[in-house]
């Protein structure tokens, strides 16, 4: 049984600190990319970061330098650690996990995160 249990969610004040996990069960953890994606309600879901199998990363422009997207194969687990929040990165996120080959993707149940003074 697959399942991606996100973990790490909460409130923070602007330029404050969040650290989101994502552990996986139930598929081959080290062949898959993976993504973070967030939604604010009333707006698309909006991809944040990527990591691939080989540990290559992209992030979308505005978070550049300030997330950080990482995984650890042995205890199969993505994160995203993220730095100088501001509140436009209030959100949902979800983590995602996608085959490179079959593209079978596989999601989180998102974690709120909430910005806010």
């Amino acid at each position: 049984q697959v399942q991606l249990v996100e973990s790490g969610g909460g409130l923070v004040q602007p330029g404050g600190s969040l650290r989101l996990s994502c552990a996986a069960s139930g598929f081959t953890f080290s062949s898959y990319v993976w993504d973070w994606y967030r939604q604010v309600p009333g707006k698309q879901r909006e991809w944040v970061a990527k990591i691939t199998s080989e540990g290559n990363t992209n992030y979308e422009d505005s978070v550049k330098g300030r997330f950080t997207i990482s995984r650890d194969n042995a205890k199969k687990t993505v994160s995203l650690q993220m730095n100088s929040l501001t509140l436009e990165d209030t959100a949902v996120y979800y983590c995602q996990a996608i085959n490179p080959t079959t593209f079978i993707a596989y999601w989180g149940q998102g974690t709120q995160v909430t910005v806010s003074s």
